[in-house]
């Protein structure tokens, strides 16, 4: 019978957190992290600021919960995108993958830079938000794994190696994505140096994008990006 009672308190929790935290992204959206009031919010949805804290104990409880939902989500375009892009080769799948991640940034601006836009002053992450940061790369660790980076990212890929042979988290990490390396370091380093090159192309093609620095360029996102994974495969080797 107790569960039975409980059953439809915690489903209005779940509905009314949901419901905080749509307003809260359109605070964001409008004003990004600054504009992010709980007494607003509050207001928004009819409660009394006691009630709100209820359900977030305070603004950074939001955000934890509103950068682990954008993490997720993030990682769901790029797992969908990689599914499908499965039979492809290396050079095809980075292009699909690398386009989901724009698509992805430039379809929700405000919760792209809440992740990856400038840190919030005094605010510091939950540590789970790394495990959902690693599950938004993972799929470009494959792409990688079994290029021939040249003489330019010889030094990058070394220091790659050192990172997963005194980083057991990070070489898990990259163990459940190429398994297929596991015990060859230099297939694992290969994988790592192309994941974290890419993923510093892609912050930095998007970031600019979503920030609207490209306005007025002759040029927009989308070929950018195909031109910038174009030259990161071609170092790389891939087909």
């Amino acid at each position: 019978m107790a569960e039975t009672q409980q059953g439809p308190r915690a489903r209005y929790r779940e509905q009314t957190r949901a419901e905080i935290k749509e307003v809260a992204l359109r605070q964001l959206a409008d004003g990004g992290v600054g504009a992010l009031a709980l007494t607003r919010i509050a207001k928004a949805l009819g409660l009394s600021g006691p009630a709100l804290y209820r359900y977030f104990a305070n603004r950074d409880d939001l955000l934890n919960a509103l950068i682990r939902d954008a993490y997720d989500d993030a990682a769901t375009a790029i797992g969908e995108a990689a599914a499908t892009a499965r039979a492809r080769g290396p050079r095809e799948r980075l292009r699909v993958l690398a386009g989901a991640y724009r698509a992805w940034a430039v379809s929700e601006p405000h919760r792209y830079l809440l992740i990856q836009g400038s840190p919030v002053p005094g605010y510091v992450a939950p540590d789970d938000t790394l495990e959902r940061a690693r599950a938004v790369l993972g799929p470009f660790l494959t792409v990688f794994v079994h290029g021939s980076p040249g003489a330019d990212t010889a030094a990058m890929v070394d220091r790659m190696g050192a990172w997963l042979k005194r980083d057991t988290g990070v070489a898990s990490w990259v163990a459940e994505y190429v398994p297929d390396a596991a015990g060859d370091d230099r297939a694992s380093a290969v994988a790592l140096t192309g994941a974290v090159l890419a993923w510093s192309q892609l912050h930095g093609a998007v970031g600019l994008e979503v920030a609207g620095q490209f306005t007025g360029m002759g040029h927009d996102g989308e070929t950018l990006l195909v031109a910038q994974s174009g030259m990161l495969a071609d170092a790389f080797g891939l087909e």
